[in-house]
């Protein structure tokens, strides 16, 4: 049985919520609170599997409360946002920092369209993130002899000319961090998969942006692949590149793996149009999006990347790949910065 702990100033939108997750015969709404300053006493009280964040509150808002809670009694939480406005994006993104899991829209009402849709989905992830036991944190610093072979010793003939990443759960902390870590002189274009909740892109794109010394779109389709630029997958649509390696395309085909975009799509895309000249990465992650074709990308020769189990929030997808053998590396976030530094600025 998962004990979910929820977190509202709303008494409806708290109604709303238990009234949806205890629908479910393995949740068990344990408790609820109306600030996070009764949320952080909840937490210790009650030890709730996890917990759901609203942010706008009064007395403490779920910024600082998810922040309290990592510091002193780790618990998964998933940020729920009931207006995806810029300024909740942005602060759902800064609780993801603090340490929150995930981000999910509020699903709509009953007598909706898309209610049970959205309510099947928002319960499955609320179990699921329940799994998250503790919220780890990687080393910030490189142990002597850890790095990654040079390009040389991995067989690549020259410099990359395309970085592909992939990531669901947990992913957008890890390429903030690898984002941030790249210098503005990194000569290769970044395709990144990112599985989120609709609405969320945007503000995604703008969040990495604000610590990356590269800049970061929100892929066009059309749009000429450029150095030193990062594009983000679109809600809704498969981000894959021209044959040519030129330019990116999008393509409202079905999902693959129940997801569009999808890291497979990207990869396999990747695949054709640069084989040994690209490198994959796949990181934290449920399910297998990518495994697969992170394996094809090695089979061409390629640089292929997943992030270890200790640094990940959940190991699905790089675990998968590890599986299929597809890992040239199994890397922490850090040191997949040095890795893509010394494979893209290597001459």
């Amino acid at each position: 049985m998962v004990k979910v702990l929820i977190v509202d100033d709303s008494a409806s939108v708290r109604m709303f919520l238990q009234k949806l997750l205890a629908a479910d015969p393995g949740i068990e709404v344990i408790g609820t609170a109306g600030d996070g300053d009764e949320a952080v006493g909840a937490v210790e009280r009650l030890n709730p599997d996890v917990i759901t964040m609203d942010i706008y509150m009064p007395r403490m808002n779920g910024l600082i409360a998810t922040r309290r809670i990592m510091e002193t009694h780790p618990v998964p939480i998933v940020v729920v946002s009931g207006d995806l406005d810029a300024e909740e994006v942005a602060s759902t993104f800064r609780a993801l920092e603090a340490g929150a899991v995930t981000a999910l829209p509020r699903p709509q009402g009953p007598g909706h369209p898309d209610h049970e849709r959205e309510a099947r989905s928002f319960v499955q992830t609320v179990k699921l993130m329940a799994e998250v036991r503790v919220v780890k944190r990687w080393p910030q610093r490189d142990k002597p002899g850890s790095f990654p072979p040079s390009p040389r010793q991995a067989m690549v003939p020259v410099r990359p000319k395309a970085v592909a990443i992939g990531a669901s759960t947990g992913g957008p902390l890890v390429i903030q961090t690898i984002l941030a870590g790249l210098s503005g002189d990194f000569p290769v274009p970044i395709l990144i998969v990112q599985h989120m909740a609709m609405g969320f892109i945007k503000g995604f794109a703008e969040w990495l942006s604000l610590t990356s010394a590269l800049p970061v779109h929100i892929a066009g389709n059309g749009e000429r692949l450029l150095p030193g630029h990062a594009y983000v997958a679109p809600d809704g649509f498969h981000m894959l590149v021209t044959d040519d390696g030129t330019t990116i395309e999008l393509k409202g085909t079905p999902p693959e793996n129940g997801l569009r975009p999808s890291v497979s799509a990207l990869f396999r895309s990747v695949t054709q149009a640069f084989g040994a000249q690209a490198v994959g990465v796949l990181l934290t992650g449920m399910g297998s999006d990518g495994a697969r074709e992170l394996k094809r990308l090695k089979e061409a020769g390629a640089v292929t990347i997943v992030q270890d189990r200790e640094s990940s929030v959940i190991h699905g997808m790089p675990g998968e790949a590890l599986k299929l053998e597809a890992a040239t590396h199994t890397l922490p976030p850090d040191r997949i910065v040095t890795a893509l530094t010394n494979l893209a600025m290597e001459k």
